[in-house]
């Protein structure tokens, strides 16, 4: 289904019957991606007495009970609350949901005993000018990000140079496939976070960055239409589904 839009007084075609699912699924199992020291959500049915809100449990419906984080369990997306002592919602500050995204692949770099996103990398792999929104895929890309669990492993990341130039082309919201865009154990710095949202010199509230993605390797670099999905919570971040469509 090929369809013609206006977005930002472009003309875009779309094939929206081919959508690519960038969000990871949240399920209760030990398998479920897992970051900062979190046992796995959990989904149950509520109990009352001896009542069970489970079909097979004679209930006449299934009623589950969700209890998860967002940071640590799955796909988000956050907006600069989530680094600010004043009260920020991804809810109020994420009003569109339509941008013309580039996907780019990067191995990162070894620095230290790290391993890191720069700034050379991100400027060698962008190829568009005018994006409103970058994925970033990290290399080597496996299927097992999909539930690998990351606390304590020092998984790459941004460094702050990175984060600042991707501000500075204009780009309004990152996507990476990684926990955080930031060092696990940095000490509270959260270089990359800051420079992204330019906090606290002028900071960028309608920004955001989406962590915990997944680019499946069959998806290829380049622009696509971003579709910027997240559940209603009134929280600095909420589980999210970015879904994109190859540009024709």
């Amino acid at each position: 289904m090929i369809t013609t839009i206006i977005h930002n007084n472009q003309t875009l075609k779309v094939d929206l019957s081919k959508p690519m699912d960038l969000s990871i699924v949240i399920r209760a199992s030990k398998q479920n991606v897992n970051a900062w020291y979190l046992s796995e959500p959990k989904i149950e049915p509520v109990k009352n007495g001896d009542w069970v809100g489970k079909v097979s449990k004679g209930a006449s419906t299934n009623f589950n009970t969700i209890t998860f984080n967002p940071h640590g369990h799955g796909t988000h997306t956050e907006c600069v609350g989530h680094i600010t002592s004043e009260f920020y919602s991804i809810h109020t500050t994420l009003t569109k949901f339509f941008f013309v995204a580039e996907v780019i692949s990067i191995q990162p770099e070894k620095k230290g005993g790290d391993l890191v996103i720069t700034k050379h990398q991100i400027k060698n792999a962008i190829a568009s000018e005018n994006l409103e929104a970058l994925i970033i895929r990290t290399l080597p890309n496996t299927k097992e990000k999909r539930n690998t669990q990351y606390s304590h492993t020092n998984w790459p990341y941004l460094t702050q140079e990175a984060a600042t130039y991707i501000r500075e082309l204009g780009i309004a919201h990152l996507l990476i496939d990684l926990p955080s865009v930031d060092k696990e154990k940095d000490d509270g710095k959260l270089l990359a976070h800051k420079a992204f949202w330019n906090h606290p010199e002028a900071t960028r509230y309608q920004a955001t960055i989406t962590e915990m993605i997944y680019v499946d390797s069959e998806i290829n670099d380049g622009q696509y239409l971003l579709n910027l999905q997240i559940a209603s919570f009134n929280n600095d971040a909420a589980p999210s589904k970015p879904i994109i469509y190859k540009l024709l």
